[in-house]
């Protein structure tokens, strides 16, 4: 088995990071929905901007709001106004072709992009 990416929003925007808040990821449901996440499920997240990157957990957002919200201690490496990227993973034993999408600033959808295994993309 190896761990492939599965889902991945690119480059969006934290919108909040509160430090008392207990653990996880707030994401705007319709960005959930468009990559395949699950409330509740592990992902990566990676900071565009300085390069923290950190495991947690998916928590639903309210549809439509733009909200990227890091909770708990994660807030203390990632900060309100940091690009990021987050990323699901599946344990399989063939490829999987990834659910991957661009946002704006206000991580609105821009773009869905094709992503394979072994291959570089560049956003603009």
């Amino acid at each position: 088995m190896r761990s492939l990416l599965r889902s991945k929003i690119h480059l969006a925007t934290v919108t909040e990071a509160n430090p008392d808040y207990v653990g996880s990821i707030t994401i705007d449901r319709d960005l959930i929905d468009a990559v395949g996440l699950w409330p509740g499920e592990k992902v990566l997240v990676a900071s565009n901007t300085t390069g923290a990157r950190l495991e947690t957990y998916v928590l639903e957002g309210e549809r439509g709001s733009g909200v990227i919200g890091i909770n708990g201690a994660a807030a203390h490496l990632i900060n309100a106004g940091e690009k990021v990227i987050i990323m699901g993973f599946e344990l399989c034993e063939k490829p999987v072709e990834p659910k991957v999408i661009l946002v704006d600033g206000e991580n609105r959808i821009i773009d869905y992009l094709h992503e394979k295994a072994g291959e570089a993309i560049s956003v603009g």
